[in-house]
């Protein structure tokens, strides 16, 4: 005799389905299995998709000299969880959010009300109980005037948005003023070719040859590349890339910036020390050293296999060329030692101070690594429903 058995999930009522007809947030389940194809694990992929997204978005940020203002487009899972890595990896530095979504509707009020109920204790232990939350949208009056301020007094700009069209001017970033100051700019929304939402101007400003003389003002260093998760998938799939019309030698993936970094200890901020796991207390997920060791293993992997060492290692040395070090003192040398160590720290000052751009499309890998550890994580804490015998 068998056993059928069944797992129902709630259906969405009509209202939910009506809200959900223009809603592009991908939803869905994922099914974790054992090498032999049986069965381990169930979980929501909307919620699995934005934590490993913001995770791998948390390598480029937690290499940032400076962080203390943020500003995220868009009020989803995404928007959620970046902030929320962000909080708990460098809550120390951080003194302002500025929220800016379409419309100031109920998801906008459920993600400020998702921080703002973040008990004081758990606030004071991570550093961000003065942190003040802002929140805007196009409809405000003032909001071009608004969104320039924020934008330029970002540190770090995160877009979560699967918009069609940039999600601010050009010029904001891209004028004389706009390049005084270096910030790290995360899109991970846009994941089709029609969508985009960092102006192509950008990214072309990104990698333009470092020994283009005509600007004469002192602005951000440029690293000459677009930082991007996966190679192949973001020439496939992502917008600002291929409306820029940008080659796989002007990309480099972050899995190689992981293993170079990896030879070298991150920056220290002047006001808080860099986290380098999460902590289980703080979110009710354990996330321990050996799930980045994994993380940066799988990140090794992927870029080695997708590109080809040689060619990538081509595209680096491009970039950090003896004409892009900028004004740091190095000593004059000949040798190949000299030459490396030069290159290492210019692309080490771009990366904690520069303009850095990292375009994410999402990786399947990732999803089989961060979900298998919640797997196993959820076993060990007893969370969840285990079904014997499935």
């Amino acid at each position: 005799m068998y056993t059928l058995l069944v797992v129902t999930l709630a259906a969405p009522s009509e209202t939910d389905a009506r809200s959900l007809e223009a809603d592009f947030t991908p939803r869905g389940a994922f099914t974790i299995m054992s090498h032999t194809g049986q069965p381990t694990g169930f979980l929501n992929a909307e919620e699995m998709t934005a934590f490993r997204t913001a995770l791998a978005s948390t390598l480029l940020l937690c290499r940032r000299s400076h962080l203390k203002t943020l500003t995220v487009f868009g009020a989803g899972k995404q928007a959620y969880w970046h902030i929320r890595l962000a909080l708990l990896l460098r809550g120390r530095t951080i003194k302002h959010i500025n929220i800016i979504n379409r419309k100031l509707h109920i998801r906008t009020k459920t993600l400020l009300r998702s921080f703002v109920q973040v008990d004081q204790a758990t606030k004071a232990h991570e550093g961000w109980s003065n942190a003040k939350f802002a929140i805007m949208s196009p409809e405000y009056g003032e909001y071009d005037r608004l969104v320039k301020e924020q934008l330029r007094a970002a540190d770090a700009i995160i877009m979560t948005v699967p918009s069609t069209e940039p999600l601010f001017d050009h010029l904001i970033l891209t004028s004389t003023e706009g390049r005084k100051k270096g910030r790290l700019l995360i899109a991970i929304g846009s994941y089709k070719p029609h969508m985009i939402e960092v102006p192509k101007e950008m990214l072309l400003q990104a990698v333009r040859p470092t020994n283009d003389h005509r600007h004469f003002h002192r602005h951000a260093a440029e690293g000459g590349v677009i930082v991007v998760d996966t190679l192949t998938g973001c020439l496939k799939e992502a917008g600002e890339v291929i409306q820029a019309g940008l080659s796989p030698m002007q990309l480099v993936e972050v899995g190689e910036l992981v293993m170079l970094e990896d030879q070298s200890d991150p920056p220290q901020d002047s006001e808080s020390s860099i986290v380098s796991d999460l902590d289980i207390e703080k979110m009710n997920i354990e996330m321990r050293s050996s799930t980045s060791s994994s993380m940066s293993s799988v990140m090794r992997e992927n870029s080695t296999a997708s590109s080809g060492s040689s060619r990538r290692s081509g595209s680096l040395s491009r970039a950090f060329s003896s004409k892009s070090l900028g004004s740091g003192k190095h000593k004059r040398s000949s040798s190949v030692d000299s030459s490396k160590t030069a290159k290492d720290d210019a692309m080490s000052r771009w990366l904690s101070t520069g303009n850095v751009i990292y375009k994410s499309v999402g990786m399947g890998l990732m999803d089989l690594v961060v979900g298998g550890e919640l797997v196993r994580l959820a076993r060990e804490r007893g969370i969840g429903k285990t079904i014997q015998d499935f």
